[in-house]
């Protein structure tokens, strides 16, 4: 493969920027899984750096499966401008998809499941790869979950 279908074929893997793909390329001497790799670790890099950002915005995403289970959860995010990304709704999506799934009983649980969509990845890893790729912090601050006939 040349570098620019090794470029396209990671960023679409990854969601990294092309020029960020590109260096993770050049430092893993383009050996593509190490580059995917390095990418990983860069993400977690970023996200604990953003850690710190106040998030004011986000949105809060419904989901139900089979008209049996419910859930609602918020996400947040720093810009109303993220909080309308279609990547960011996705994955909201998939948080709550997840937490009809494992049932788990906080947060703090949920982001330390398998993901059920890539078992390769934690929740945690889920997310910290999209603030890697939209470079905004991301919070999941509260879900409930409901399920018919289910006594609390």
């Amino acid at each position: 493969m040349s570098l620019s279908e090794d470029i396209a074929k990671l960023r679409e893997e990854t969601g990294a920027g092309v020029m960020d793909c590109k260096k993770a390329l050049e430092e893993a001497g383009n050996d593509f899984n190490k580059a995917k790799a390095i990418l990983a670790t860069n993400a977690g890099t970023i996200a604990k750096k953003k850690a710190e950002r106040a998030t004011a915005e986000g949105i809060v995403e419904g989901y139900v499966h089979a008209g049996k289970i419910g859930v609602l959860i918020e996400v947040k995010c720093e810009s109303d401008f993220v909080a309308k990304n279609a990547d960011f709704k996705a994955m909201a999506h998939n948080l709550a998809m997840q937490i009809a799934s494992m049932s788990p009983k906080d947060v703090e649980e949920l982001l330390s499941q398998d993901y059920i969509l890539d078992s390769s990845m934690k929740i945690d890893d889920y997310i910290k790869s999209l603030i890697g790729k939209i470079r905004e912090n991301i919070q999941v601050t509260r879900f409930v979950r409901f399920e018919l006939g289910e006594e609390k």
